[in-house]
């Protein structure tokens, strides 16, 4: 039975991972048609006990679309030829996408331009655009 998944601030039970394998696709001849080697594995980030809401929404915005909209994150890991391996492997990339989550981005601090700075920026913009117009075509009724 393999670990549970532990963070600084947060343990989720390897219970609460429900791992089935499927038929992997792709080149591998008569094994790949006989035999479930790919893991698949789910996990209900929503209804984890261990999750708080706004470690939920960071990790909603990391998994993209491997998260079904009932909250399942859903990797899929065939990548080697047997079952152990896949396994491992989905694991892996559930461990790095909670770490992501639990990492919280920095604040940004806004910064205030100069008026000076703001001046300069505006008249660079101005002599560019005429130079773009400059660049037009000359017309009959502009002579």
């Amino acid at each position: 039975m393999p670990d549970d998944l532990v963070f600084e601030n947060l343990m989720i039970p390897y219970t609460s991972l429900v791992v089935t394998y499927i038929r992997a696709s792709g080149p591998g001849g008569q094994n790949v048609n006989k035999i479930s080697t790919a893991a698949q594995l789910r996990f209900d980030a929503k209804h984890c006990s261990a999750m708080d809401p706004n470690l939920f929404k960071r990790l909603q915005h990391i998994a993209g679309s491997r998260m079904t909209s009932s909250g399942v994150i859903v990797i899929t890991a065939k990548r080697f030829r047997s079952r152990e391996r896949n396994r491992e492997d989905a694991v892996e990339r559930l461990r790095q996408i909670i770490k992501n989550a639990i990492a919280r981005p920095k604040y940004r601090h806004p910064i205030r331009v100069g008026k000076v700075q703001k001046q300069r920026r505006l008249e660079k913009k101005r002599r560019n655009g005429n130079v773009k117009k400059g660049r037009s075509r000359i017309r009959m009724d502009d002579l």
